[in-house]
């Protein structure tokens, strides 16, 4: 059994969107797996914006933000969902990474730099939906800003491996929406 943190990264909290039902997919299928899951709602927090290396590393902490980073340190396994908005995440998602992966959390400044992480042990999937064809993202936009998130952020927090699925033409009509919430219950099965 794998305890596993779903972090949903869609900034709208006014209305479901496709990046909730694939959390709500993924959480589905966690349970019937016997995994146990916790939810982080990027949307519903609250999450203030760095605005100095000195804030990010000796700055207070927001109570939302330690609750999210309780739920990360307990789990084994992290789901990252967002959409892609103008070619990366969107700003939540990044507001939300920097304030999690702080010193003494995600991250030990006394370390070497390639051996800092203090998230060791933990996966995690990346979920991100977009409205061009995500083989288009792949070689058209080489997965720069999937590769940046994993090799600057994930990888340096000691988070491996790290598992991508792109979900692309969202927007499209023969968009195949029920194939994906089926992927998602399976994935969410097999906490992978």
């Amino acid at each position: 059994m794998a305890r596993i943190a779903i972090i949903q990264g869609h900034p709208d909290a006014s209305e479901p969107h496709l990046c909730h039902a694939l959390a709500d997919a993924y959480a589905r299928g966690a349970e019937v797996g016997g995994h146990s899951v916790e939810r982080i709602e990027l949307a519903r927090m609250g999450v203030p914006f760095l605005t100095s290396q000195k804030e990010q590393e000796h700055g207070t902490v927001s109570p939302p933000i330690v609750d999210a980073q309780v739920k990360i340190g307990r789990s084994d396994h992290l789901v990252l969902i967002y959409p892609l908005w103008l070619g990366s995440m969107p700003a939540l998602v990044k507001a939300f990474l920097e304030q999690v992966a702080r010193p003494g959390f995600a991250y030990d400044t006394a370390r070497r730099r390639f051996d800092s992480g203090l998230l060791r042990g933990k996966s995690a999937r990346v979920v991100i939906t977009m409205g061009m064809p995500a083989w288009y993202y792949r070689i058209g936009y080489g997965s720069h800003s999937l590769k940046a998130l994993k090799a600057g952020i994930l990888h340096f927090v000691g988070i491996r491996p790290v598992r991508a699925a792109l979900v692309g033409s969202v927007a499209a009509r023969k968009f195949g929406g029920a194939k994906w919430i089926a992927r998602m219950e399976a994935m969410g099965q097999r906490a992978s």
